[in-house]
This record gives structure tokens, C-alpha cells and sequence, in this order.
């Protein structure tokens, strides 16, 4: 029996994944295809109320290796949730960052990138990927609101989109350039890659 797909939306900041991510939703409504969204980090849980903190108070201080272990803790708090809603609901699930952000940006940061995987080994696959990318690495900077939180400064992206490289090899993982496209541009490009698995997927969820 089918069951609903896991979709992940990643990039760096400020490339348009929300937006991208809004209209990914719309589309799945209009195509009769229940979905959710889930936002990573998640800053409604106990735990996402202490990476807020951390995000948004650059006094607040923890080790990196700390850090990323409460962002990891977060994604497993989702964990029966995402389930759920794939096998029990038939309810896509549409992820704005998942495993893959949290990894990259550790890893930026200098930590092992085997180490900052293995909290998450056992999480749920996504059965395709959307790379929102960027040919210019400046980009982002120009953007309203651009370096308000703690990972927004454009060397440290620059390290980040090394560690998504690494990714790239992954199955059904899709790189979308976003310079120089409007947004319905993008949007169609993207829906042309969902559009396949809105009907469910029948292999077994793959997890990490």
C-alpha cells in the first residue's frame, strides 16, 4: 500500500525556502493531497524554545558540540509525528530544513561530519530533496534581514554550502539554482520534481 512522501526543502539562509515552501503546499492542496509542514528547527517544543534562545541572543552561549546535539534532539522530537502522518494519515510532510541543514552547519563549524550525523541515525529519509542553490555566495548578504541570528554572516556560508555538497550524491537529491529566476520560476521547477511522488510512494521509509 502507498503511503504519503517526505519532502525536504533545504539551502542556505535566505534563499527563498519559505516562500518555495508555501507554494509547494499550495500546490499539493490543489492537487487534493493532504500535507503538513514541519519547520526545523521546530521552536514551539521545550527543546526548540532553548535553541531560539541560542539563535536569536548571541550572549547566549553553548559548546558547538552541545548545540548540535539539541537541534538533533529537536528532529527526534518530531520523530512519531512525521511517522504518523506518512503511514497512518497519508499525509505528505514537507520539511524547511531537516537532518541535512543540521549536519552542514556543524560540520562548518569544524565538528567531525560523521559525528554530526550520528545523532540521527534512524530518522526518516526524505524520499526527494529540493537544494535551493546559489551560483553567487553573496547573494544572500543583499537580502532584507540578512544577518539577524547567529549563522547569517556570508564566510560561514560559504563553509556551509561545502558540507551540502557532500550531499549531493545522495539519491533523489535535486540542486534548483535560484539566481537571476522569479519565484514562479523557481516554483515550477520545483513542483515539475514533486510532482511524480504525489500519489505515495510504495517503498518503505529509508532512514539515515
Amino acid at each position: 500500500m502507498a503511503r504519503a512522501p517526505l519532502i525536504a526543502i533545504e539551502g542556505l539562509d535566505r534563499t527563498g525556502k519559505t516562500t518555495q515552501t508555501s507554494k509547494l503546499l499550495s500546490h499539493l492542496t490543489s492537487s487534493k493531497v493532504k500535507n503538513r509542514l514541519i519547520k526545523f528547527p521546530d521552536r514551539t517544543t521545550p527543546i526548540g524554545q532553548l535553541i531560539n534562545k541560542y539563535l536569536t541572543d548571541k550572549q547566549f552561549e553553548l559548546s558547538d558540540q552541545s548545540a548540535h546535539l539539541l537541534f538533533s534532539a529537536n528532529r527526534w522530537e518530531l520523530y512519531t509525528e512525521i511517522i504518523n502522518s506518512l503511514t497512518k494519515e497519508s499525509t505528505a510532510v514537507v520539511l524547511d530544513r531537516y537532518v541535512y541543514s543540521g549536519v552542514a552547519y556543524s560540520a562548518a563549524k569544524g565538528l567531525d561530519f560523521q559525528w554530526c550525523l550520528n545523532p540521527d541515525v534512524g530518522m526518516p529519509k526524505p524520499d526527494v530533496t529540493i537544494f535551493l542553490k546559489l551560483k553567487d555566495s553573496k547573494a544572500t548578504s543583499k537580502r532584507e534581514g540578512y544577518g539577524d541570528e547567529r549563522y547569517e554572516v556570508v564566510e560561514f556560508q560559504d563553509k556551509v554550502r561545502f558540507q551540502f555538497e557532500k550531499f549531493e550524491n545522495e539519491s533523489n537529491w535535486h540542486d534548483i539554482y535560484v539566481d537571476g529566476k522569479g519565484i514562479e520560476e523557481v516554483e515550477r521547477e520545483i513542483w515539475s520534481v514533486i510532482e511524480p511522488y504525489i500519489n505515495g510512494v510504495e517503498e518503505d521509509l529509508h532512514k539515515f
